[in-house]
């Protein structure tokens, strides 16, 4: 990959508070890339595997979420993983590429000759030093990693066009009313620093707009109703879209798992995908069929050491189980999360759900969802300190938290 001297920077980009009203109740009072999938922060999957990437020298986050949200998790997955994690909080939002290009300076302190960039809500197996090889060898400013998926899902995403030889980006256009191909972007990108330049050509473009006329800038106010300042800039319909079929960008296509993390059903779905992915690459994270924890484990299950589990119980598949948590007799859990210091008392079964932190479900209850992600109540979500009282049955329903819930319900917001 050239010189043993050459260093890379990684930047994953996390967004805000704006961005975490999607994962409400969850995100009421945790940051959303910090709500945990597969027993984990979310956060921690793209920094766990930025571990892999040769000559590795920074990590940084780049969101705006106040920086005192993320300064305790930072300090402490840089020494569990003993690599070097920075939080640059930005004052409002720039873009993906302003945010990247307002922070340049940083990125470029240690004077690296690739930067990975990342973004916090992709789920995927992240192939970064395969990524970082193809993209050497193709010798341009950047490579995007794409996935092929149905010609009914993509218009969800960036599609785009590549040459089936060379790999070069032809066309892209994000989410286009209509067809242009099955090769999506998912989010996961590394350039040379000429990809500053080409952010900064954008910047003076903008800012040289807004020089003109009166007339002339009433004029293009009317015409773009989206419109926003010369330091908003987005990486994909500002940067990605102009410099396709110009010999500049790339494509590595992962023929692995990927998803993105929009909704907490999403979330439970990703986590099922990091369990199985753990059973690949890190097995001793798995609890097994004759754990110490007693109980009989189907499929692939997450336990964090300090949860008890009762003997009795019977978890999984895809079951992450978070700190403290305390699981009784012939209690039944399939396909979800339970939070820190939950409490789900015996013969109490869990299915297709989210159940928040502190939060207790009864004897004898019943929290499930119908397991379809994608759909608004496809899933239970039950925020922080909820209580499901003995005997009460919640179907697809999410619960803000602090309620009492004495009686059932099905398909309801609990406000």
């Amino acid at each position: 990959m050239g010189s043993s001297e050459e260093r890379v920077v990684a930047v994953i980009m996390v967004g805000g508070p704006t961005i975490g009203t999607r994962f409400r109740p969850l995100s009421l009072h945790v940051p959303e890339p910090l709500i945990p999938v597969a027993g984990q922060p979310m956060i921690y999957h793209p920094i766990s595997a930025c571990r892999t990437i040769p000559n590795l020298a920074q990590i940084y986050l780049i969101g705006f979420y106040e920086e005192k949200e993320f300064a305790r998790y930072v300090s402490s997955i840089s020494n569990e993983l003993r690599v070097p994690v920075r939080y640059l909080w930005e004052d409002k939002p720039h873009g993906s590429a302003g945010g990247l290009y307002s922070f340049r300076d940083h990125i470029m302190e240690d004077n690296p000759s690739h930067i990975f960039l990342l973004n916090c809500d992709v789920c995927c197996s992240f192939p970064l030093p395969d990524m970082l090889e193809a993209h050497v060898n193709y010798g341009g400013m950047g490579t995007i990693l794409v996935i092929k998926v149905s010609a009914e899902s993509a218009n969800q995403f960036g599609e785009l066009v590549a040459d089936p030889i060379t790999k070069e980006l032809l066309h892209y256009t994000e989410k286009p009313e209509t067809f242009v191909s099955d090769l999506i972007n998912c989010g996961v990108y590394i350039f040379t620093p000429k990809i500053f330049e080409a952010i900064q050509d954008v910047f003076f473009q903008r800012t040289k707009k807004a020089n003109l006329s009166h007339e002339t800038r009433l004029e293009a106010l009317q015409s773009a109703t989206k419109s926003t300042t010369s330091d908003f800039i987005r990486l994909d319909q500002d940067i990605l879209s102009p410099l396709a079929g110009k010999k500049e960008l790339y494509t590595y296509e992962t023929l692995d798992f990927w998803e993105q993390i929009k909704t907490p059903g999403m979330s439970l779905k990703c986590s099922s995908l990091y369990l199985a992915q753990y059973l690949r690459t890190s097995p001793h994270l798995l609890a097994s069929a004759d754990c110490r924890k007693g109980a009989k484990i189907v499929g692939n299950v997450y336990i964090h050491p300090s949860a008890k589990v009762y003997p009795t119980a019977k978890i999984g598949p895809n079951v992450s189980i978070s700190a403290n948590a305390r699981i009784g007799a012939g209690v039944r859990l399939i396909n979800c999360i339970i939070l820190d210091d939950v409490e789900i008392k015996e013969n109490a079964v869990v299915m297709y759900s989210i159940v928040g932190w502190q939060s207790s479900i009864g004897k004898w209850s019943r929290v499930q969802g119908v397991g379809d992600h994608n759909a608004k109540l496809g899933i239970t979500i039950l925020g922080e300190s909820v209580v499901v009282e003995d005997e009460v049955v919640v179907i697809n329903s999410i619960v803000l938290p602090n309620k009492i819930l004495n009686v059932s319900v099905q398909e309801e917001i609990i406000l």
